[in-house]
């Protein structure tokens, strides 16, 4: 996987992307990154890029043409028209799906912006996608662009050492990821639950996919409309709906009814 960042600060991104298990991976050629300074492209020469916006308003908006230059230029140098992730609070929001659909491509560009936003001209003619972290706004698109390579790296095959680790994390099969634990088997008066320490391999992954269904249930009960669950998972779920100690908000037990309703029917 080759990553491209068109930028105003390429040392944000290689400093913050070349450590831990991204860094090991691009030090073992899995992936590569080169951030382009759309500075140096600045029709002026003196490497101002921003102007005011037609219409009036706050701030300052980033000219067309000098996004325009230095994304002709990766073009040429890479030899094909890659697909171009412009990182917005308006485009749709990044989940692991859309990593996985990433972590196809040979190449990906990531277009950051800054100040009031891009010319919309530029964005027409090299944007592929419109991609958001979430319903808010910051700065500028560095952190997003970072955001959104850490998760589809992670996808990308050889970069983690245990391949493993990265098909059962959260949300890979559209739940959220079962509790973990680790030495010593107590701490401040907490034990690990038994089932982890029997050995036995079938009974712990039955208890992990229970405490995802729990967990999803309880922190992003919307998730489970989605995943794939079997007959195993309905009668998991059934019985903590009818369960009277267990402890769910009601409108967390309503829910659970309805959608138990609803993938009966399906």
């Amino acid at each position: 996987m080759n990553y491209h960042v068109l930028t105003l600060f390429p040392e944000m991104i290689l400093e913050g992307m070349n450590t831990s298990i991204i860094g090991r991976a691009m030090a073992k050629g899995l992936l590569t990154l080169e951030a382009v300074n759309i500075r140096d492209y600045s029709v002026t020469g003196n490497g101002r890029i921003d102007d005011y916006p037609y219409g009036g308003g706050a701030g300052m908006v980033m000219q067309a043409e000098p996004v325009y230059r230095a994304y002709l230029s990766l073009t040429e140098k890479i030899g094909y028209v890659p697909r171009v992730v412009y990182l917005t609070p308006q485009g749709k929001v990044f989940n692991q799906e859309i990593a996985g659909e990433l972590a196809q491509e040979k190449d990906l560009v990531f277009l950051c912006g800054h100040y009031e936003g891009i010319d919309e001209r530029v964005l027409e003619a090299v944007a592929t996608d419109f991609l958001s972290i979430g319903d808010y706004v910051l700065t500028g698109g560095e952190l997003p662009a970072m955001v959104v390579m850490d998760a589809v790296s992670r996808m990308v095959p050889g970069v983690l050492s245990n391949q493993e680790s990265g098909q059962y994390e959260s949300f890979q099969d559209g739940l959220l990821e079962y509790p973990q634990y680790s030495r010593p088997e107590e701490w401040r008066g907490r034990k690990v639950p038994p089932v982890l320490l029997s050995g036995h391999h079938g009974n712990v992954a039955c208890w992990r996919r229970e405490q995802s269904l729990l967990r999803t249930l309880r922190v992003r009960p919307e998730l489970l409309r989605e995943a794939e669950l079997d007959r195993k998972d309905l009668r998991y779920l059934e019985g903590l709906a009818q369960d009277p100690e267990m402890v769910l908000e009601k409108e967390k037990r309503e829910f659970l009814i309805k959608l138990l309703a609803m993938k009966k029917k399906a």
